[in-house]
């Protein structure tokens, strides 16, 4: 399970979505979901239509949480931008935070080289 949550859906958010949702496509015992952390729900609904439309994002859920701080079980780091955490057994096993204008392209492609450790026995 590849699990995203973030304060606003530009720049390199985009592209893992678009990635994971690729992923997705190719093996479906991956799993992800995408949740932005919102005060503004109505603009954050039309983000997240307009990211799955123009990405074509068909296997990764995009949602939202009314409330910046996040769900208080997930304790998401305040000053993290995006905080994506992986999953294997109800175990997390990867968990990465990026604080606003941090996350790169080269840290997708780290994210992504991480989702064998996921997926293997």
């Amino acid at each position: 399970m590849v699990c995203v949550f973030a304060r606003n859906t530009t720049g390199p958010l985009t592209s893992l979505v678009k990635q994971v949702d690729s992923e997705i496509a190719k093996n479906e015992k991956l799993k992800s979901f995408v949740v932005v952390l919102t005060e503004d729900a109505e603009k954050t609904t039309g983000a997240l239509k307009m990211l799955a439309t123009e990405q074509g994002v068909k296997n990764v859920p995009l949602t939202l949480v009314a409330n910046a701080s996040g769900p208080s079980d997930y304790q998401i780091a305040r000053d993290a931008d995006v905080t994506v955490m992986m999953w294997k057994g109800g175990k997390v096993v990867v968990n990465r935070a990026y604080s606003k204008g941090k996350m790169t392209e080269a840290d997708v492609k780290s994210i992504m080289s991480e989702i064998p450790k996921i997926l293997g026995d």
